[in-house]
């Protein structure tokens, strides 16, 4: 009796220490659960693209797909968002490690979506708004990535 009384208290003691709790609720763990609610984070990507459409619309007088290619400053600016190539280069590697060619980065910068994509990366990730600086003081960029960035404080913090 002794032994089975001994082994049913190692394992209640085992149960406790590793934080389990006969009868409770099991334990949350964090990389399970969302760290922000998925409405919130909907909300929050609807906002940057609305930026970014803003952005583009100024940069280059409309925002989506383009049947042309779009140039500016006598070619040296592509796409809706009027990257250089070498900007283009060089962030998409910062992004994702992707060694782009020059054509390769001409491509991206008139395919909307993708610069799209990369513009959000470095206006929201990096923080980086003084790529498209007149058009950044013409829209609010700054204070409208300020709204973001609480929002998403907000939204964290709930958690």
């Amino acid at each position: 009796m002794t032994v089975f009384r001994g082994t049913i208290c190692a394992v209640v003691g085992a149960f406790l220490i590793s934080g389990c709790q006969l009868g409770g609720n099991p334990p949350t763990t964090s990389g399970f659960e969302p760290k922000v609610d998925l409405r919130q984070k909907d909300i929050i990507e609807d906002r940057k693209e609305e930026i970014i459409r803003q952005l583009a619309h100024c940069e280059s007088g409309g925002w989506g797909p383009s049947d042309q290619k779009i140039h500016g400053g006598r070619g040296a600016y592509l796409g809706r968002l009027q990257f250089t190539v070498q900007t283009v280069i060089g962030y998409q590697l910062k992004k994702d490690g992707t060694q782009l060619s020059r054509q390769e980065a001409t491509d991206l910068a008139h395919d909307y979506d993708r610069a799209g994509a990369l513009a959000k990366y470095m206006i929201f990730d990096l923080e980086e708004p003084h790529h498209w600086p007149l058009c950044a003081r013409k829209i609010g960029l700054r204070s409208q990535m300020a709204a973001i960035k609480e929002l998403s404080n907000q939204a964290m913090a709930a958690w």
